[in-house]
């Protein structure tokens, strides 16, 4: 099997230089030809399959939306990355998005990902100064209870280092320093931090090959994970396992991402900004302006209870079933009929309840009055 391949985006394995690449350098998905239901009617019947394929697939890729969480993130990133620019001699400051699940912490990350791959190419060059090939972020995701040589030989099968198989963690080591170097990679970044193993002395192992990484590597470390706080990243205290991770703590940036809210009129604007954005993206025959925004505000909320994830996830799921039976829109009726992910499904009833009493409501103040 070559390594020189260029995967459809459907196949990306952004694990793998050469998928990260094609993801961060590739073209835009171009949006379908928006019909109406006599267009459609007209279509034959090849050209409609494919005309609903191109849909089914833009619709599973709706994303990225840039909500005011995203952008807020996105500042920060670019301020942390850009003062990073010391020389290597001086160690760097390390990132960690660490955020509840389906508030967009990976997708958010990826999305500057591709941009700062962008921007070092357009400004560098391809190629580095000794002729290696230029490979501005390194994208690592865990998987269930890493520990740190399979960290390490993870690195190592992103650049597909012919030594990834045999060896030392030690050795792996200073053979992925050697790929960052070599290819002048600038972001690492490392994603489900939560699966490395966090035990008492697992612990203390995990944050001194992150030293390690922060202090030889002349790179922004960029974590994602869950619960990072509690399982000790950043723990700093009187105990000897608490001093270990302290120095961890103190070059240690932490952001967030904040749920979507409507316990106030600048929460409601902001749910209503993100509901219209979604919708614009919509490629339905009987779209029209409102579907979301004004219909389905209070519903689409309750649904998702804030979270942006399971929000696309709902919204995708329908516009699949609203073209696959000819429905071709978006309403209660179809979505009741829609599962969503087991969290928001168990969170909807009490939202639902206190929407229903009007103790709450997703609508800004002026959409209420008009």
């Amino acid at each position: 099997m070559t390594t020189d391949r260029v995967p459809g985006p459907e196949n990306f394995a952004l694990s793998r230089k050469e998928d990260f690449k094609a993801f961060a350098e590739g073209p835009r998905r171009h949006r379908p030809e928006s019909l109406t239901r006599k267009e459609l009617k007209a279509l034959e019947v090849r050209a409609r399959a494919d005309h609903n394929r191109r849909r089914r697939k833009w619709h599973a890729n709706l994303g990225p939306i840039k909500t005011p969480q995203l952008v807020e993130l996105h500042e920060h990133l670019w301020d942390i990355v850009d003062s990073n620019e010391q020389d290597g001699d001086k160690a760097k400051g390390a990132v960690a998005v660490d955020a509840f699940p389906g508030l967009g912490k990976t997708t958010s990350v990826l999305a500057f990902a591709r941009d700062f791959h962008r921007r070092e190419i357009e400004e560098e060059g391809a190629f580095t100064g000794q002729g290696h090939e230029r490979i501005p972020v390194c994208r690592v995701g865990l998987s269930g209870n890493t520990g740190m040589k399979e960290l390490n030989r993870s690195m190592l099968e992103f650049f597909g280092h012919p030594g990834r198989q045999k060896g030392t963690t030690a050795e792996f080591g200073r053979r992925v320093l050697d790929c960052v170097v070599s290819c002048e990679v600038r972001l690492l970044v490392l994603d489900d931090l939560h699966f490395l193993r966090w035990g008492e002395k697992s612990g203390i192992e995990v944050s001194n090959h992150l030293k390690w990484m922060a202090n030889e590597f002349p790179v922004t470390l960029l974590l994602i994970g869950v619960n990072l706080v509690e399982k000790g990243l950043f723990s700093e205290g009187a105990n000897g396992r608490d001093t270990v991770l302290a120095q961890t703590g103190r070059r240690t940036t932490r952001l967030g991402l904040r749920p979507f809210t409507i316990d106030t009129d600048e929460g409601r604007q902001e749910w209503r900004q993100m509901l219209l954005s979604v919708e614009q993206r919509l490629v339905l025959a009987d779209l029209r302006p409102g579907m979301l925004a004004d219909d389905l505000s209070d519903y689409l909320f309750a649904r998702s209870t804030g979270h942006i994830g399971s929000l696309m996830t709902l919204v995708n799921r329908g516009c699949q079933r609203a073209v696959r039976t000819g429905t071709e829109r978006l309403d209660q009726e179809l979505l009741d009929r829609v599962k969503n992910d087991e969290a928001s499904e168990t969170a909807r009833l009490e939202l639902e309840a206190a929407l229903d009493r009007k103790r709450l409501t997703s609508r800004p103040r002026r959409r209420r009055a008009a």
